[in-house]
């Protein structure tokens, strides 16, 4: 008679060949609400999609570690006593851009003042396409960018997928850009974008606040090696940030997809928290000042541009967190 395993035994063999993620996944719970989705893993919020409370675009809010430590700032959608309380557009995550034909997507109200005018443009929400739950949530949703006033710029369909595992927790973030079918779309060469994060000042490099020093703990990696402040306008896969809190390392990893335009993207990394990838700002990041539409890009009329990234949000620093092999994994479609 032929030997036959025991059957725990061939379960244990069977899931041993699983990837590790498959087997720690939580399962993802998503609510809609009138004006958010509230998106809970394993029965925790971990983020909302808010995109009905008045702001001038949709963003993510708050971000919370498995242990509930809040991996973002708080201003200005919620007033916490210590915080800093410049640029009140970067709101925890968001996709903006400065100029799209010339209109600005990122800042607001006074913001970039000299070079943008008090009117800026607006991302508005106008459906949800799809909000599933499971293993991996899903939310697709459909916005219109519009002028001052309120002359259609452009439209995006965009897809978030929230997943988590032993490592970490995670957010793929899918956009696709729309021009409209009579006019081409020009997404302008400026420093001030797109896939951002605005992170809590536990987190921040040393830096100044309203002229005054403010020590700060945390550190910035890129997949190049470079390291703080030399990070800012570099090129690199990937880009994270981390620091100590409470006895405890926490950080946060974007990786720009390979197939994204002009891969690998540079990085709008600043000393106080704010750490985006932008593959729009290359005159500002490679100091060519006498190019000022350098990086410049078009999208012709009725065309569209598809943007790809992934966040990592981890316990410990890029080593012992692994972000180079999640990195990887990402690259090959994981």
């Amino acid at each position: 008679m032929r030997n036959r395993l025991p059957l725990a035994s061939c379960l244990g063999l069977l899931l041993s060949l699983l990837p590790a993620g498959v087997l720690h996944a939580e399962p993802v719970t998503l609510t809609k609400l009138p004006d958010r989705v509230r998106v809970e893993i394993g029965g925790q919020l971990f983020t909302e999609y808010v995109f009905g409370d008045g702001s001038s675009r949709p963003y993510c809010y708050p971000i919370l570690a498995a242990d509930g430590t809040s991996l973002t700032r708080d201003f200005p959608m919620k007033d916490t006593p210590g915080e800093e309380t410049d640029h009140p557009w970067h709101r925890s995550i968001m996709f903006a851009q400065a100029f799209v034909n010339g209109v600005d997507f990122w800042n607001e109200g006074s913001g970039d003042a000299g070079k943008s005018p008090k009117d800026k443009g607006r991302a508005t929400h106008e459906s949800l396409l799809e909000t599933s739950d499971g293993a991996v949530g899903v939310i697709r949703a459909r916005n219109r960018w519009t002028a001052p006033d309120g002359r259609l710029i452009c439209t995006d369909e965009r897809t978030l997928r929230f997943h988590a595992s032993a490592a970490g927790r995670f957010i793929d973030f899918e956009i696709t850009l729309q021009a409209l079918p009579d006019e081409p779309l020009v997404l302008g060469d400026n420093k001030d974008g797109t896939m951002a994060i605005r992170l809590p000042l536990w987190m921040t490099l040393p830096h100044k606040y309203k002229g005054q020093p403010v020590a700060g703990n945390g550190h910035l990696l890129t997949s190049t090696g470079e390291r703080d402040a030399a990070a800012w306008g570099k090129r690199a896969d990937w880009c994270d940030y981390y620091a100590p809190r409470e006895g405890k390392t926490y950080g946060v990893a974007i990786f720009d997809h390979p197939q994204n335009l002009r891969h690998p993207t540079w990085w709008m990394a600043r000393d106080y928290g704010l750490f985006a990838a932008n593959p729009f700002g290359q005159h500002d990041f490679e100091g060519r000042k006498d190019e000022p539409h350098l990086g410049d890009y078009t999208i012709p009329a009725g065309g569209t541009l598809t943007l790809r990234y992934r966040f990592y949000f981890h316990a410990g620093d890029p080593d012992a967190a692994e972000v180079a092999a999640h990195y990887a994994d990402y690259a090959a479609g994981r």
